[in-house]
């Protein structure tokens, strides 16, 4: 028996031996090529804009001096990266224009409204921007109408309608099977939990919807109506009568330019750079090409920095990562850029419908501590709503687009309970304790009037000393704060009406704002968190899974995306702890 134990152990030493190794080969290789193969923009050039893989305002770092740092780096690029490569092709002579050809991206409201904004600076460059879809999607349309010229395939179609939202509701379905859940709320807003408590939507709720989607369509058929020289009254009676669904109908609209096939759109850009026929447009993707400005976006030879702190995804507390958001590592970056000396301002960029109560709470608490070193400017993405706004208030100045959605000061608690269908089943629990609350909610039992108020006291509580947080940081009454508040969620558009924001502009104005309060004209920025990772976490990542693509990647290929999104939201839902702050809906362009 021993000699089978000492055969195990030997192969199993052997088989990790071989995988360090091989591991460690990778990394090594990874560091040497580092300054390989560096991606040469050549004249006469367009830029690609593809931006299928680009989901975040950040890419993140990680520790440099892990030996695995290089290989956990994420290879997407981040939505920033993407503006400042736009702005460095303005001054390149290499570069002659930008095409957008058949994009299908993962960017949100706010996202879209930037990149549009920032494709319509680049154009008084003198450079052309051409789009060219086979489908437009509402999004997609909405970005691609800033092109000088929008090109749709002859069998495609222009998905242009307006925007709406369906709700469905559980309450009968809870009665019925005897599955349901326990809410504890404040808010009459807080429409997270409502379709637990009814069978159809709210006057508040509906109200809520109707003005946010009402909102955020003004800026959409605004933006649009600038551009394709269309009236908003004409493009909202397109939208209503599906007035663009076909390609003769959305070029007898002004929605587009020219039907034309891809091979037609190519001719006319070789024509348009003075290509020949039988030569290739020389193209390069905006990843690449982001590469090759990266080393020279920022200026090192100026000392003063604003720091970039970039808060993104749910808040649950712990580390942190690039799509979600831990104390650790953005209390982290907070003290170390108060405690740098050449660090003159700090921006926080947040991107989140909010989530832990507490870690909200601490994250707030940490930026009260730097705000008396030094400013604290908030540049809003697409959500900082319910614990994303909570660690945005009580900054100096805070920046939102029109587009944002925020608010959605609120508080909820969910609790499951199967009494009924435990009941149903022939399932009884019964309990034995010391005290009358030793074991507190039972999840087989029906929730006390006792528990409820307990719990209901804790979310009060908690709902205080948000709206409390809110008026100290916006300088209001708490009477002014609970009468926009009470969960209910407001665009960028509509919050700087109210006071919950100050200023409408994207981070470039935000990062410019709060130099101006730091004091400095000559400064760089520079880019936080720096995630931490073990080895453990490294090995995770590779379980199972070819070294060539990340999890994140095979389970999309097996599932299919949207089946992937729909598990990962299940997850998240099961690793909520804790009195939730979070923004009540999905909302998708």
């Amino acid at each position: 028996m021993n000699f089978f134990k000492s055969v195990f152990a030997t192969v199993v030493g052997i088989f990790l031996f071989m995988l360090l190794s091989f591991f460690l080969l990778i990394g090594l290789g990874a560091l040497l090529g580092s300054g390989e193969d560096k991606v040469e923009v050549k004249d006469n050039s367009v830029i690609e804009l593809d931006l299928a893989k680009i989901n975040f305002d950040y890419a993140g770092k990680f520790e440099s001096d892990s030996p695995f740092s290089a290989l956990m780096t994420k290879e997407n690029i981040g939505f920033i990266e993407v503006l400042k490569a736009i702005d460095a092709a303005k001054t390149d002579d290499k570069i002659k224009g930008i095409t957008i050809v058949n994009n299908q991206s993962g960017l949100g409201l706010a996202q879209s409204k930037e990149l549009r904004d920032k494709l319509e600076d680049f154009k008084k460059s003198k450079k052309f921007v051409y789009a060219y879809a086979n489908i437009f999607s509402q999004k997609e349309y909405y970005i691609n109408s800033v092109a000088d010229a929008v090109y749709l395939n002859p069998a495609g179609e222009v998905d242009f309608k307006g925007l709406g939202s369906e709700l469905l509701f559980f309450k009968n379905f809870q009665d019925q099977t005897g599955l349901k859940m326990e809410i504890i709320r404040h808010g009459k807003f807080k429409s997270a939990v409502e379709p637990y408590l009814a069978q159809e939507i709210s006057p508040e709720n509906r109200e809520q919807m109707t003005v946010l989607l009402q909102s955020v369509w003004q800026t959409i058929v605004t933006d649009i109506a600038k551009n394709r020289k269309v009236s908003v009254a004409q493009l909202n009676t397109i939208a209503d009568g599906l007035l663009a669904r076909t390609p003769q109908m959305a070029l007898q609209q002004k929605l587009v330019d020219k039907v034309a096939y891809v091979d037609e759109f190519d001719a006319m850009l070789k024509t348009k750079l003075k290509v020949a026929k039988d030569e290739e447009v020389e193209a390069i993707s905006i990843s690449d090409y982001v590469s090759t400005v990266s080393l020279k976006s920022e200026d090192y030879t100026k000392d003063d920095i604003i720091a970039v702190i970039y808060a993104q995804g749910e808040i649950t507390g712990g580390e942190g990562d690039v799509d979600y958001i831990g104390e650790g590592s953005i209390n982290r970056s907070l003290k170390e850029a108060r405690e740098d000396k050449d660090v003159k301002a700090i921006v926080l960029r947040v991107d989140s419908p909010g989530g832990s109560a507490l870690v909200s709470e601490l994250i707030w608490r940490e930026i009260e501590l730097t705000k008396k070193v030094k400013p604290v400017v908030v540049s809003m993405g697409n959500l900082a709503a319910s614990g994303g706004y909570y660690i945005a208030c009580n900054a100096n100045t805070i920046f939102a687009e029109p587009t944002t959605i925020t608010g959605s000061i609120g508080v909820f608690g969910m609790l499951p309970n199967a009494h009924g269908f435990a009941t149903k089943y022939g399932v009884n629990a019964e309990q034995v304790q010391t005290h009358k609350n030793a074991i507190g909610y039972s999840v087989f039992e029906p929730i006390s009037e006792e528990y409820k108020a307990i719990a209901l006291e804790g979310v009060d509580q908690i709902y205080k000393t948000f709206v409390n947080r809110v008026a100290v940081g916006r300088k209001m009454t708490f009477d002014q704060v609970d009468a926009i508040a009470q969960g209910r969620v407001w665009t960028g558009s509509d919050a700087i009406k109210n006071g919950l924001v100050d200023k409408l502009g994207n981070l470039d104005a935000a990062i410019a704002h709060a130099a101006g309060l730091g004091k400095t004209k000559s400064y760089r920025t520079e880019n936080y968190p720096e995630y931490k990772k073990n080895f453990n976490e490294f090995l995770e990542a590779f379980a199972g899974a070819s070294i060539y693509k990340s999890k994140e990647t095979i389970m999309k290929e097996e599932l299919g995306e949207e089946n992937y999104n729909l598990l990962k939201k299940i997850k998240v839902m099961q690793n909520r702890k804790g009195v939730q702050m979070i923004l009540p809906f999905d909302l998708s362009l």
